[in-house]
């Protein structure tokens, strides 16, 4: 074997794919031939990136949001689905990059500025000394998942785009014609003429025919259609259900009590000061100037220490075991003389004592009894659910499980995919979860138990499943007739304002036309967009096509009531000069910011396409746990637009 290499790499073959090699490294670079993303980032920004576990910890973070806000548990899942990995990975993308582009172009915080933020953030500081405690820090950051390289790195950013921006803000002020032209656009008055379209002025017309009924239910489809109902049955495993009727064993409640006795009870707290000293001369010394009531804080100073407080605290709390055994021997008010500690020497005084309480059975039984059901509760619901999955492994179906088992079955439905009634009205006893699993199975289909949290168990089956359809004529028929018999009211007064509208624009007056129409003219006077709300004369359409409109231009709109309006855009006056200039001066602050988000959100994007930013989903999602998307998923439709394409 190795004779036949040294063979091959004499021959003429091997030196053309070494000179080709050769020629490779000339065009591309040795750098390029080899350089891929053979690391775990997820994001690239110059020479700025966010790895796989710092995309991981981001994303738990922002999950943790949604859950919040939606007030539910959010799978990583359900997250990625709803796209929130997405969204993530853009907004790291255009932080990083921003970050990027403020280093380049020279806006660096120094280590000053720096050190100067950490000292806010008393999580880094030991709580006796009070000095930085590089431990500590490490210890800190690495429970959020953080390094003391990402977190400088984090820090450093903060303040960079905190300086940025303050710069911005305080040299920015837009121009004065800036906020004139919006304070011209919202102080500008209207006059306005109209006159209403009596319904009674055009024949009703009369009862449609099932014909016609049919095809108006045809052209409201979007409208009308039902969606798709379920009937399914329900086996719920809940300690709610069963633990009422549990017994409680008193020896249970004594012997939980005996151990927890002393967790429950309050201990003894004290507010007191320390002193470090460096001998008991020392010691004396301070002690004398603690009893005569001088500040101990001005005591320690005059010694070159600092004094440790403790307020409220367990003797536990006290870091030195011997200096806490001496101070909670002291009355309230006293001082101690030199206290020989595991730490050094230290002077005592005592502010207050909050005396300890104790906890009796009596006080604590409701709370353990409580406990007790509910942990009996737990291991009765795990002992039904499994003799329920037995049954089930024997082959008997969802209902003769549940009976075996002693569990009920209830059934729900109809029900949508949204966890409605056929009256649009909320279902009660269902969930998220629930429905995602009814909506998966076939009719007929079982599901397998599912855990529901809070040591709840459930399991369905889809006994019925209604298609999406239009509903009978019979059954819609008294609405549907008075809505077409209101429809092609609304037409006929359409096409009779169209004529009056007509008569307007070739030259008739507006009190000619109303007066033909047997109406009087309105006229509205200083309609602005402030005042706009307040109108009650006109309606939110006619309002609208006022401001839409130019002088003279004649329109028609929607009435107060039932039916409508032709009017005619009499005038369009500015705001008076004082006016003008005192509302371009208060409006000029938000002119000012609005134009600074602008600029913003532009420098975020600008940032990105000078950076060359790069980003991974690939590697984003094998940083979740996740497998990749397959061709195949790529190209299947998601369940909701498998839906609209049917």
């Amino acid at each position: 074997m190795l004779s036949a290499t040294r063979k091959f790499a004499k021959s003429w073959v091997a030196a053309v794919l070494i000179g080709l090699l050769v020629i490779s490294f000339a065009i591309f670079g040795i750098n390029d031939a080899f350089k891929g993303n053979y690391t775990n980032d997820v994001i690239k920004a110059g020479s700025r990136h966010v790895s796989g576990p710092d995309f991981k910890r981001e994303f738990d973070n922002f999950r943790k949001g949604a859950e919040e806000q939606a007030k539910q548990p959010i799978s990583i899942e359900q997250a990625v689905q709803f796209g929130l990995d997405k969204r993530l990975l853009e907004e790291l993308a255009t932080r990083e990059a921003f970050g990027e582009m403020l280093h380049k172009i020279g806006i660096r915080p120094s280590d000053r500025l720096v050190s100067a933020e950490l000292r806010k953030i008393p999580a880094f500081f030991n709580p006796i000394s009070g000095a930085f405690d590089k431990t500590l820090y490490a210890q800190r950051l690495a429970e959020n998942g953080l390094t003391p390289a990402r977190f400088d790195t984090m820090m450093r950013d903060q303040i960079a785009e905190s300086h940025a921006v303050s710069a911005m803000v305080n040299g920015l002020r837009v121009p004065r014609a800036y906020s004139a032209l919006g304070a011209v656009f919202e102080m500008e008055a209207r006059d306005v003429g109209f006159f209403t379209v009596d319904p009674r002025s055009v024949p009703a017309p009369t009862l449609p025919t099932d014909a016609q009924l049919t095809a108006f239910m045809k052209e409201k489809s979007a409208q009308l259609i039902r969606p798709e109902f379920r009937v399914i049955s329900v086996v719920a495993f809940s300690p709610a259900m069963i633990n009422g009727s549990l017994p409680i064993d008193e020896a249970e409640v004594q012997k939980r009590f005996a151990f927890r006795k002393d967790t429950l009870a309050r201990p003894e707290t004290r507010s007191l000061i320390q002193i470090p000293v460096k001998d008991a001369a020392a010691a004396q010394a301070v002690a004398a100037r603690l009893a005569k009531g001088e500040d101990p804080s001005a005591v320690a100073k005059s010694i070159g220490v600092e004094v440790i407080n403790y307020v409220d605290k367990p003797q536990s709390a006290i870091a030195d075991k011997r200096v806490a055994a001496a101070a909670f021997a002291l009355k309230p008010g006293e001082v101690s003389a030199a206290i020989q500690g595991d730490l050094g020497v230290a002077v005592v005084k005592v502010a207050k004592v909050t005396p300890g309480q104790t906890v009796t059975l009596d006080q604590v039984r409701p709370q353990i009894e409580a406990e007790l059901r509910k942990d009996a509760a737990a291991e009765k619901v795990y002992a039904l659910s499994q003799a329920y999955e037995e049954a089930r492994g024997s082959g008997a179906n969802l209902v003769d499980a549940a009976k075996k088992a002693g569990v009920p079955v209830m059934t729900l439905g109809p029900i949508t995919q949204q966890g409605q009634g056929p009256q649009g009205q909320p279902v009660q006893g269902v969930t998220p979860k629930l429905l995602e699993l009814a909506y998966s199975l076939p009719a007929g289909g079982e599901s397998e138990l599912q855990d529901a949290g809070a040591g709840e168990y459930f399991a369905i089956r889809v006994e019925r499943i209604i298609p999406s359809a239009l509903p009978p004529l019979a059954e819609i028929k008294p609405d549907l007739t008075r809505v077409w018999m209101m429809t092609e009211m609304l037409k006929r007064l359409q096409t009779k304002a169209d004529e009056y509208a007509a008569r307007l624009r070739k030259g008739e007056s507006l009190a000619t036309v109303a007066a033909s129409a047997g109406s009087k003219v309105v006229n509205v006077a200083g309609i602005d967009r402030q005042n706009a709300a307040q109108n009650t004369a006109m309606s939110r359409d006619a309002l609208v096509k006022t401001f839409n409109a130019k002088p003279g231009e004649v329109f028609t709109a929607d009435g107060v009531q039932f039916g409508l309006i032709v009017a005619k855009l009499e005038a369009v006056r500015a705001p008076s000069g004082p006016t003008l200039a005192r509302i371009t001066e208060d409006a000029r602050p938000q002119v000012t910011m609005a134009l600074f988000r602008d600029l913003g959100a532009a420098a975020r994007k600008a940032a990105r396409t000078e950076v060359g930013v790069k980003i991974f989903p690939a590697k984003a999602r094998a940083a979740l746990g996740l497998a990749p998307i397959t061709e195949t998923e790529k190209a299947a439709p998601k369940a909701g637009q498998a839906e609209k394409s049917k």
